[in-house]
């Protein structure tokens, strides 16, 4: 079973999150207590397979993932008439398969900065080189692991984000809380296109940064429409990929928006 967190009131409308690659659940915390406490809704934040405080395995396809996120809705008991399963970049992904293969299961779909084509992963190569490059059990400090980082990985804001899954052992030795070497080899497989059996016909909602490039206008006019033609795609200005950190407010009122009257 999947590490999750369960929060808001348990016969609300239940909201689904799913994070990307390299992140957990806590990268949504902020976001997942607004729509419990505000919106009202029963909010469940999962850590994906070799993510967080979920279990490693050697596979990392979206066939097995989908297939953990549904062992967690059916251990929850969570209906498919109110339920809105949401997910960002590769945790987007997860949602639209899931999605394609069990539409009975879910009442609506939202998608944050990922499209359903294949994409290329070469951007992260030099992020997995710099990780796979650090012994996290030799440093002294998160200091330390953010210096030794720097050359591989400039980006100050990717670092930091990184360095959120370095914990500490028993023996107060830093470790990786992500599964470094499956993640590294499933690269291929992340950024493989989403497809299904038949399109998705519940509404969905595709979100995407105004400065990131992961949903272009052909995705928009053709590609999401193919397997979701009940969608639609919004924009938020000044976003990037990670838009949900960059604008969370725009985000917040995007979902709540979209969910509307099933809460």
């Amino acid at each position: 079973m999947l590490h999750y967190l369960d929060q808001g009131p348990s016969a609300a409308a239940p909201l689904v999150i799913l994070h990307g690659l390299f992140g957990t659940l806590d990268n949504w915390q902020s976001l997942a207590r607004r729509w419990a406490d505000e919106a009202g809704l029963r909010v469940v934040s999962v850590d994906l397979r070799n993510h967080g405080r979920s279990f490693h395995a050697p596979e990392h396809s979206y066939a097995a993932l989908a297939a953990d996120v549904l062992a967690v809705l059916d251990h929850l008991a969570l209906g498919a008439d109110r339920l809105t399963v949401l997910g960002h970049s590769m945790g987007g992904k997860v949602a639209m398969r899931l999605a394609l293969d069990q539409p009975a299961r879910l009442a609506r779909l939202v998608v944050l900065d990922i499209a359903p084509r294949a994409s290329d992963m070469a951007h992260q190569a030099p992020i997995v080189a710099g990780l796979r490059a650090l012994d996290p059990a030799t440093v002294s400090s998160r200091a330390a692991a953010e210096a030794a980082l720097a050359a591989a990985i400039p980006q100050a804001d990717v670092r930091q984000f990184l360095l959120k899954n370095l914990y500490r052992q028993a023996d107060n030795s830093f470790a990786w809380r992500f599964n470094l070497p499956v993640l590294a080899g499933a690269l291929a497989a992340i950024g493989e296109a989403v497809s299904g059996p038949r399109p998705f016909l519940k509404p969905a909602l595709f979100v995407r940064g105004g400065r990131s490039d992961y949903v272009t206008a052909d995705d928009k006019l053709y590609g999401i429409p193919a397997l979701f033609p009940n969608s639609q795609v919004v924009t938020v200005p000044e976003a990037g990929h990670w838009l949900h950190a960059e604008r969370p407010q725009a985000v917040f009122e995007l979902v709540r928006a979209f969910i509307g009257d099933a809460a």
